[in-house]
């Protein structure tokens, strides 16, 4: 069908029965009351998987996991049955995918357990491992529609270049998962695949642009997910979703060939990262993409192989005692209640470990605000209005539901207020923003006169979001983990506790540092939040990938020491 003979309703009808005639009749279950809020019970109840299934999908130590595989003791295609079983359950309960290709992911896993067979060696790092892929990274012959009526069937002529180094490493990518339209929002909807949904708390989103991912691994369904991260596409969802995630420097791994919007913006760079229910399932990604040095693949990629010096934390005491700093709150949007709390509990947990926590100063915050709005508003929506155009599709203007949305005190978002002002070039945005960066950059390397331990802070713990996972339409900030990528620094989130209604009690209201700050605290309901996963965000160095996830390490040890 093609958008110049059919409705861009048509096309989206179309393909939706497409991926619908993509799975196997006999992995359809029944489904659970609409009601439902919470499913993350369910792949384990439905009975489609059986017990081999349940074992392996539900090993989220992704080191375990590749042992299992190198060594047979459960070959990929069985591996990879079991988690594309829950992927399609996944799919059923919270919209998650897009494509599926059921019968090309098991030619390849049998492939990969030929070679183990006949060589008695691993191809690589990855070996075996089914790897899900958030709907920008091309795979040849599949489409990438990236939530736009517009690019379906668009047929990718050759796979992206992480595609090639992940079959190069022996993985398996098996599903791609769904985002939002023009990828700009914390949440994950569009007209051709619809709504995903948190299975922590259907009313839930999973946050975005990498929702699809985020769901699915929160789930179960894959055991290593890549996302991209423009403002905290994998951050949010990672947070929002129980789960461990990599926010790396610009150019650290390698984009190419990956779809993407306004491809042409380089101001602030999209990155790629993994999420993934195990903190080992980021470092083992970051180390094998590494590893294949990809920087002769991708012209833009950084040439730094992995640093196994920076892993055992040679800059910051070998990871003896460090300094830690909290940033309680970002001048912009004080966080709900069980964030706070994760962040005295990360604090406590240090602190018992030896290390020193001090409080995170901020510094000219506003102003990195609007220069990182009026950045990402520089086109005034060119991109994806011409993207909108090739179907007729209208612009999506709210992740709000159209029915029974939930309430939401907020008319227009903070940053939709600064950018009104506009009148500034994109080259000036670009000079001053390397401005603040030299002036945050003296600011961090100033604190070592209140550390302790004769280095600046180690690293910054802070909230992913002022909320847990929230109501569909109610996402409205994004500011913490914006500021990274605007700064480039390498940031890890990382699940901490779960927010407790009688733990996590309204407070009295604040002084309010603007109105979308107000509607954030009015917001909060302990009983409507109750039970959702709460992360927070671990800020490094540019370019510090080893260093963030050796310092993420320490940080997670000290929790579960705790």
């Amino acid at each position: 069908m093609s958008s110049e003979t059919h409705s861009w309703q048509d096309l989206c009808k179309a393909r939706r029965r497409v991926q619908a005639e993509s799975i196997p009749k006999d992995w359809l279950i029944d489904l659970p009351p609409t009601d439902l809020r919470d499913v993350r019970d369910v792949p384990r109840a439905c009975g489609l998987l059986s017990p081999r299934e349940l074992e392996i999908t539900e090993t989220t130590d992704t080191d375990l996991l590749l042992l299992n595989l190198r060594t047979a003791v459960w070959s990929s295609v069985e591996v990879t049955t079991a988690f594309y079983k829950r992927a399609i359950v996944a799919q059923q309960l919270t919209n998650c995918l897009t494509e599926i290709f059921v019968d090309r992911a098991l030619a390849r896993a049998k492939e990969v357990d030929d070679y183990l067979k006949a060589t008695g060696r691993p191809i690589g790092a990855l070996h075996g491992l089914p790897i899900s892929l958030k709907d920008q990274f091309p795979i040849k012959g599949l489409e990438t529609i990236m939530g736009y009526a517009g690019w379906i069937g668009r047929y990718a002529d050759s796979d992206c270049v992480l595609v090639e180094i992940l079959y190069e490493q022996g993985a398996v990518p098996f599903v791609r998962t769904n985002v939002p339209q023009t990828l700009v929002w914390g949440e994950t909807s569009n007209h051709v695949f619809g709504r995903t949904t948190n299975p922590y708390n259907r009313y839930m989103t999973p946050g975005g642009s990498s929702g699809g991912e985020g769901a699915l691994v929160a789930i179960h369904g894959s055991p290593l997910g890549v996302g991209t991260d423009i403002g905290g596409s994998v951050r949010i969802p990672a947070s929002f979703c129980g789960l461990y995630g990599l926010r790396p420097s610009y150019e650290r791994l390698p984009y190419a060939k990956a779809v993407n919007v306004a491809p042409g913006q380089e101001s602030i760079s999209s990155v790629l990262g993994p999420l993934s229910p195990s903190l080992a399932g980021v470092r083992v990604f970051t180390q094998a993409v590494l590893a294949t040095r990809p920087w002769r693949r991708d012209p833009l990629a950084v040439r730094k192989p992995w640093a196994w010096d920076e892993y055992a934390l040679a800059e910051h005491g070998a990871g003896g005692r460090m300094c830690f700093a909290v940033m309680w709150d970002n001048g912009m949007v004080k966080p709900h209640p069980p964030v706070r709390r994760a962040m005295e509990i990360v604090k406590t947990a240090l602190e018992a470990a030896g290390h020193t926590v001090i409080d995170w100063e901020n510094h000219r915050h506003l102003e990195f605000y609007e220069v990182t709005e009026r950045i990402f508003a520089a086109d005034d929506a060119q991109d994806y209005l011409a993207a909108c155009a090739l179907s007729g599709e209208p612009l999506i203007q709210t992740m709000s539901p159209d029915t029974d949305a939930h309430e939401y005190a907020l008319d227009e978002p903070f940053a939709r207020t600064i950018v009104a002002s506009a009148g500034t070039s994109l080259w000036q945005l670009h000079a001053r923003k390397r401005d603040l960066r030299k002036s945050h950059l003296d600011h961090w390397e100033a604190t070592v006169a209140r550390t302790g331990t004769g280095r600046p802070v180690d690293a910054i713990i802070s909230p992913v979001a002022p909320y847990t996972a929230c109501p569909h339409g109610c996402n409205s900030d994004a500011f913490y983990t914006t500021l990274t990528n605007t700064l480039d620094y390498t940031t890890s989130c990382f699940p901490v506790t779960y927010a407790d209604a009688e733990l996590d009690m309204a407070e009295p209201p604040h002084e309010f540092f603007n109105h979308e700050d107000e509607a954030v605290y009015k917001l909060y309901d302990p009983q409507l939040f109750h039970g959702l996963p709460v992360g927070l965000q671990l800020i490094g160095r540019t370019l510090e990938e080893e260093g963030v996830i050796a310092m993420t390490e320490v940080v997670d040890k000290a929790l579960k020491t705790m």
